[in-house]
């Protein structure tokens, strides 16, 4: 008896790490009170590709860095955290292209707060598309206080990129200012600021030297050496 209940709290702890799958949205938690959201999409010049974003859990109440690639993902991901007891507090897009930013139309049909920099709200008016209900000018924005950072380190990616700061779990979401280990390339470079990419990245690094994890916009996460590993990309290609 003993042994059986032994194997059922471990199968139970197990399924607390495991991966969910949501018809084609996954999510995985990757730390205490953090959960990675994975969603697809068919493109014409890359092919299938996954976009990363998290979900940030406070208490009771949950933040959203980064929507999924599509309205249809996002609301199975508002769906999901609903289910798990939270009261989902706010989201916050990391610049203007659509695997960052396309639920905010139906985040503000739904009352639930939407958040990106000044500029990004520019581009997305600029695009025709739904602007974020707030913004922030400075190049650092507490979401919540001592607890989940916006910071500004300058342009790259795209000249409105920022990146968002876990300070409880020493986690950087690089969103796609950073690459993944396995990139060989940039990626998307026709909106790329190249030749101040590299000086962002060290902004970066400046910024949060005691960084743990660092989470990129597509790809699998690791440690500081991906902020290395796109600084030296983006020098190279800067010096074409």
């Amino acid at each position: 008896m003993k042994k059986i209940l032994f194997l059922l709290v471990l199968l139970t702890i197990n399924n607390l790490f495991a991966e969910v799958t949501i018809h084609d949205l996954k999510i995985k938690n990757i730390n205490k009170n953090i959960y990675l959201h994975k969603s697809y999409k068919q493109t014409q010049d890359w092919g299938m590709v996954s976009s990363n974003g998290l979900v940030v859990v406070n208490g009771t109440e949950a933040y959203i860095i980064d929507t999924p690639w599509s309205e249809k993902d996002t609301i199975k991901l508002v769906n999901w955290i609903k289910n798990q007891g939270y009261n989902l507090a706010g989201s916050i897009s990391t610049h203007s292209h659509d695997d960052r930013s396309s639920g905010i139309k139906w985040l503000n049909s739904n009352s639930i707060p939407t958040y990106v920099s000044r500029l990004t709200n520019q581009l997305l008016e600029k695009e025709g598309k739904t602007l974020a209900e707030n913004s922030f000018e400075q190049s650092e924005f507490w979401m919540v206080k001592d607890k989940i950072q916006a910071f500004y380190p300058g342009g790259g990616h795209t000249i409105d990129n920022i990146v968002v700061w876990l300070s409880d779990s020493k986690i950087l979401f690089g969103g796609c200012l950073v690459r993944s280990k396995n990139s060989k390339s940039l990626g998307y470079t026709e909106e790329a600021s190249i030749d101040i990419w590299a000086d962002s990245i060290e902004k970066i690094i400046a910024k949060y030297p005691d960084i743990k994890m660092v989470v990129p916009g597509h790809g699998a996460s690791g440690s500081i050496e991906l902020l290395e590993h796109t600084k030296n990309m983006a020098r190279k290609a800067a010096d074409k």
